[in-house]
Parts: structure tokens; C-alpha cells; sequence
């Protein structure tokens, strides 16, 4: 039988607070060893040790409830994405654990693998759709049972597994019209598009649009949002995605390996640009003064933005739920259709991420990762 000191750090990995009580035990061992000295007692103390391991192993894993997870370790390329058991998150009074259902994949969980964050382990993903698990003390709106969807923080993030916690203010009632692997596709991308439409733009009725990458994942929901608002929408869309564009309602979709957006679209009141590239600084000449871009990939400059009388921002968007609660309501009218191209089970998360850094993901891509309950309680 191995000794508690040599099997502590294993315990460690495995379930923390399992070594903790390892080695309280083992405190307890020797003090009882000095009082017993010269004594011949080996088969006693033997005995006590098995039970007190039979004693501790099921209190150590009650208290440490654990869960499958993708986990990162260290950053680097997909194969740093590992499948295995993770400690189930508890919630803080504020917070809702969430039995999650789906998780979606974004660009930003690509970046955060390579290297943009250095604290490990990890459990990445920022869109969860699930199922209350559990409410902390403080939580007044949500109760267990509830179907809910959420905008996990960058901080709190921990999407791509069985369990995630977030504040209840970035979380909503899911939109009873569609189920749990469209509405995961919904919060960061879906959010992302409303703060730079709606709360950056101003955007309103008649106003004119030019959306670039208007297939993508925020741009599907940019261009609905628009729509929505009583807006013309211009969008650019590879060759492959020009159907779709007409399928959202664009009213004039751009094929960009053909045709240079500023050869044909000119005195637009916004312009959002969701791609890199060069794209965005061939915008500003296709802003009337007074208008404004909105970037969610890089910072306006301000000498061009002077140099053609417009408006520019930046935008790095964050979690409201009175925003998710917004989009349930257009969801739940038909004027937003979540656009997933691939429903992927959580063990493929590396082929999922390799989607998305190709850049050329029409709409969204979806994580499953447990089957949806029959019913809940406000789904």
C-alpha cells in the first residue's frame, strides 16, 4: 500500500481536497506512532490506516463533486484541448450553476488556447445553453429547472464542460422557439452584434448598413438585428455564402473574391466590420460624414476617421443580460434564426476549434454535451 505522503500529490491532480485530507490523516498517524512507540502493533495500525481510507475516500469525493470537462494545461495547438475530470464549479451567492446542455465555439476560445491566457488548468468556452442546477443565496431570478443561456465572462468562462457557474446577470431564459444547441449559439456573437448595431451605431430605421463577413458568426446575427431594426443592409460574403446572405435578407450581398466593396457601395451610415484583413481600411471612404465604423477586430484610425469627417470605435463586447433577454424576444418573433453549421459531441472540440480558426465558418459551431430533459420548469 502506497504511504499517504507518496500518494498525496497523485491525489492532488486527480481530486483536490482529497490530499488535504491525506495528509491530515497523516498528522494524525504519527502523533499516534510517538505515543505507541515499542509497541508491537504493525497489524493494528494497518487496520486503522484501511479504515480510515474507507472513511475518508467517500467523504473527500462528496465534498469534491466532480464532472467531465475539456481542459488546457498549456497553451499551444488543438492537441493541448484534453478530455477528462474536472472539480465541479460551486456557485457564489450572485451566481447560477448550470447544467449545461450545449457550449458554442468562437474565435476568442482559439486565441485563448494559443496563448492569450497563461493561467492553468482552464476550461475554456463563453456560450453555454443548459439547465439550473443550483442558485446562490443572493439569485432572484432564476430557480432550479429553469432553461436558461448564457454569456460566460472572460473571467469566468468554463463552457466546454458538464457544469459551468456565471453571475445571473449574464445569463437569460433561453428562447422557448428553439432548442438548447441553437440557443448556445447565441449569447457572445448575438451580443457582440447588438452592442455595435444598437448601442455603439445608434443604428435605426432607414439608416444603411455595410456589414463585413456577413456569414459568419456575428455577422448572420448583424445582419438579422438590422433587418430587424428597419435598416438596409449591405453584407460581403465569400461565393459560397451569397445564398445565405439572400436567405437572411440582405438587400445587397457582396460577392468579395469578384467584386471590391468600395467600387460599389458608397455614403453608408454604418459600417461594422466583423474580419481582418484589409477590410477596414477600405471602409472609410464608404461612410457619409457624420457616420461611424464599429470594428470588432482592431481599432479604427483616428487620422482616417478625422480625414473623412466620420465617426470610429472599437468594441470588445462583455455579458448583459438584458441584452440576451432582448434577442429571446426576436428569437421567440422570428426575427432571428441562429445560423449552426455543425452540431459536434464535446470529445471533438479540437476538430470544432479547427473550424473556427479557418475563418470561413458559416454562422456558428455547437458543442453537445449532454441530452436535453424533457421538461423544465419555464423552457
Amino acid at each position: 500500500m502506497l504511504g499517504s505522503q507518496e500518494l498525496a500529490p497523485t491525489l492532488q491532480k486527480k481530486r483536490p481536497g482529497l490530499a488535504v485530507a491525506v495528509k491530515r490523516f497523516d498528522v494524525v498517524e504519527m502523533t499516534n506512532w510517538s505515543t505507541l512507540s515499542g509497541m508491537s502493533f504493525s497489524l493494528s495500525i494497518n487496520s486503522l490506516r484501511l479504515i480510515a481510507w474507507i472513511a475518508i475516500l467517500p467523504l473527500a469525493a462528496a465534498a469534491q463533486p466532480s464532472m467531465k470537462a475539456i481542459v488546457i494545461h498549456s497553451s499551444g495547438g488543438p492537441e493541448v484541448l484534453k478530455y477528462e475530470d474536472a472539480s465541479r464549479p460551486q456557485p457564489e451567492d450572485d451566481e447560477v450553476l448550470i447544467r449545461v446542455m450545449a457550449a458554442a465555439v468562437n474565435p476568442v476560445d482559439v486565441f485563448i488556447r494559443e496563448g492569450r491566457i497563461n493561467h492553468f488548468p482552464l476550461i475554456p468556452g463563453m456560450d453555454v445553453a443548459g439547465v439550473v442546477e443550483e442558485t446562490g443565496n443572493k439569485v432572484t431570478k432564476f430557480k432550479r429547472g429553469d432553461a436558461i443561456y448564457a454569456y460566460l465572462s472572460f473571467e469566468e468562462q468554463g463552457g466546454y464542460a458538464e457544469f459551468a457557474v456565471t453571475k445571473q446577470d449574464h445569463a437569460a431564459l433561453k428562447p422557448k422557439s428553439i432548442d438548447f444547441e441553437h440557443a448556445a449559439a447565441v449569447p457572445l456573437a448575438a451580443t457582440t452584434a447588438w452592442q455595435a448595431l444598437i448601442e455603439k451605431a445608434g443604428l435605426s430605421a432607414g439608416q444603411t448598413v455595410l456589414i463585413h463577413g456577413g456569414s459568419g458568426g456575428v455577422g448572420t446575427f448583424a445582419v438579422q438585428i438590422a433587418k430587424a431594426r428597419g435598416a438596409k443592409v449591405i453584407a460581403t460574403a465569400s461565393t459560397a455564402n451569397q445564398d445565405l446572405l439572400k436567405q437572411l435578407g440582405v438587400d445587397q450581398p457582396i460577392d468579395y473574391t469578384t467584386t471590391k466593396f468600395e467600387d460599389v457601395v458608397k455614403d453608408v451610415d454604418v459600417v461594422l466590420n466583423a474580419v481582418r484583413g484589409d477590410t477596414l481600411a477600405r471602409s472609410y471612404s464608404v461612410v457619409k460624414k457624420g457616420g461611424i465604423i464599429v470594428s470588432v477586430t482592431g481599432e479604427p484610425d483616428p487620422a482616417e476617421l478625422e480625414k473623412h469627417g466620420i465617426r470610429g470605435t472599437g468594441l470588445g463586447a462583455h455579458p448583459d443580460a438584458k441584452v440576451l433577454e432582448e434577442l429571446a424576444k426576436l428569437i421567440d418573433a422570428g426575427k432571428i434564426t441562429p445560423i449552426v453549421s455543425a452540431v459536434m459531441p464535446l470529445v471533438d472540440v479540437a476538430k470544432a476549434q479547427q473550424q473556427i480558426a479557418s475563418r470561413h465558418t458559416r454562422g456558428k459551431v455547437v458543442l453537445t454535451v449532454a441530452e436535453p430533459p424533457n421538461q423544465s420548469s419555464r423552457d
